[in-house]
């Protein structure tokens, strides 16, 4: 393979590819999964399982979203914010079989990134892969805020300490550092170093963890239920339920992440699509289920600033802190897995776009004793934990939204240009009722996107500027793509 970092040979005007015809270069399929797994000095490692891939999904999902971003939404919707949970897992949902669809087509690493490559051209495949940056990287260092507060619940629960203000909120927010985000982001990189099958094995296990938490939430959380904590039902109206249902597309963010293991997965084509719907089914089941339970069982109204929500209700049902504290370790297990498969999503992206030569090649040098990308890891964990330890939660949760809504809605037209471009093509999982489905996944994310706030759209174009910047600099220039299309002509003007 070329080099991606190669420089380019400079032609003459009349030879040079238009400009045009630069920024839509498709990258095609069969060239994509011929380069699955292959990075600078060594290969990606197939080791995962269909299990594994929907506990990776799951991973990613089940976490902040309800032990976190329900308390900021409740106040929003009311007693219905279960009913945005709805609204936001049916968005989900018809973006979901896009990906189960391309994943079974296309088993590579780089998710919609490299889906957007090979149907809608490089540039666009750039605006996708910058918008999962977004999405990965910054929803990491959004889930690790919100690590600290049920941090310190369970110390508080356990000790009868907490960490000082100070050391666990970013500036903005009365401290000077969140502490417990960084360091839960370092915890991960020490596992997501080792290799993808031994990080699939502990995030199995906080997986388990985490989903029987919840469950006992329910359960518990049931005993306490009062009818009338139910009405009126939408008490800011319905067009509060849709603002809230924005801010809680938050919490489906990562049911995609095993479409970023799709070069470490033993049997891809099969698997990747049947992980990535199971996973969407279990976390949208527990969302609803824990939503409807936890405003039955609290009015509403006292989820307004209140911090580690769920575990409040466990001792308020029952009367003894002994639940809230289960709940609370059940929490910082959670939510320490949202970051450990998120984390692991965004490097198995950088390694994608990398290997396209789009980004420095650094992102895609494979550390031979582990089969992982180890430099990568670390970048990404250190900007991740800086981040993390510095920005508030409510601002980072909003950017990643919308990052993710656009990235989710290529790939509801990417699935509709494969399909049309390619009908032969083998796939393993085809939507149902196209091109309905895919159109629909379309205009719910944009939809959803409509309904975020003027500043979340504001920091979203800025962030896009940025990225254009760096790709007409440097990406456009020095894609593999590029660099061949360079080789070819100098071959030409030699003969």
């Amino acid at each position: 393979m070329l080099d991606a970092a190669a420089p380019v040979t400079p032609q003459p005007e009349s030879e040079r590819p238009h400009l045009g015809n630069r920024l839509m270069r498709r990258k095609p399929v069969e060239q994509l999964v011929a380069e699955g797994g292959q990075g600078d000095g060594g290969a990606l490692k197939r080791s995962l399982s269909m299990w594994q891939l929907t506990m990776l999904s799951i991973g990613a999902t089940l976490g902040t979203g309800i032990f976190v971003v329900l308390g900021e939404a409740t106040p929003i919707a009311g007693p219905a914010v279960w009913i945005a949970f709805i609204v936001a897992g049916l968005t989900a949902l018809f973006s979901a079989l896009s990906y189960a669809e391309l994943a079974g087509s296309i088993p590579v690493s780089g998710s919609s990134y490299s889906y957007s490559y090979a149907t809608m051209g490089e540039l666009v495949a750039w605006i996708c892969g910058w918008c999962l940056i977004l999405e990965y990287g910054v929803s990491v260092a959004a889930v690790a805020v919100g690590w600290g507060q049920y941090l310190n619940e369970l110390l508080d629960g356990t000790v009868g300490l907490t960490i000082p203000e100070t050391f666990s909120a970013p500036m903005g927010e009365g401290g000077y550092i969140n502490l417990p985000a960084l360091v839960v982001v370092m915890l991960c990189m020490i596992f997501l170093v080792r290799g993808a099958k031994e990080s699939a094995r502990v995030n199995s296990i906080m997986v388990g963890v985490k989903i029987v938490t919840l469950v006992l939430f329910i359960v518990i959380g049931f005993m306490g239920i009062k009818a009338g904590n139910y009405t009126p039902l939408a008490p800011l109206g319905v067009t509060a339920i849709s603002s809230a249902a924005s801010l809680l597309f938050f919490s489906y963010i990562g049911f995609d992440a095993a479409s970023t293991a799709g070069e470490e997965a033993k049997n891809p084509k099969r698997d990747l699509p049947r992980a990535i719907m199971l996973s969407l089914l279990i976390v949208t089941v527990l969302y609803c289920l824990v939503a409807f339970v936890a405003v039955g069982a609290m009015p509403w109204q006292d989820f307004e600033g209140t911090e580690a929500a769920l575990a409040q209700i466990m001792q308020d049902v029952t009367g003894h802190s002994f639940w809230s504290v289960v709940l609370a370790a059940g929490a910082v297990v959670a939510i320490a897995s949202v970051v450990f498969a998120v984390l692991y999503g965004q490097t198995r992206i950088l390694f994608a776009m990398s290997r396209d030569g789009l980004i420095p090649k650094v992102f895609a040098k494979v550390d031979k004793k582990t089969g992982t990308p180890r430099i990568n890891t670390i970048i990404v964990c250190v900007f991740c934990g800086v981040l993390a330890a510095s920005i508030p939660l409510g601002q980072l949760a909003n950017a990643t939204s919308i990052g993710t809504l656009f990235a989710f809605a290529l790939v509801n037209v990417a699935v509709v240009i494969l399909r049309y471009k390619r009908p032969d093509m083998n796939r393993t999982f085809k939507v149902a009722l196209f091109p309905v489905t895919p159109i629909l996944g379309f205009l719910f994310c944009g939809y959803l996107m409509f309904e975020l706030p003027g500043v979340t759209w504001a920091v979203f174009a800025a962030w896009m500027v940025g990225g254009l910047v760096i790709y007409f600099l440097y990406g456009m220039r020095r894609s593999s793509l590029a660099t061949a299309e360079a080789a070819a002509v100098e071959a030409t003007t030699e003969k």
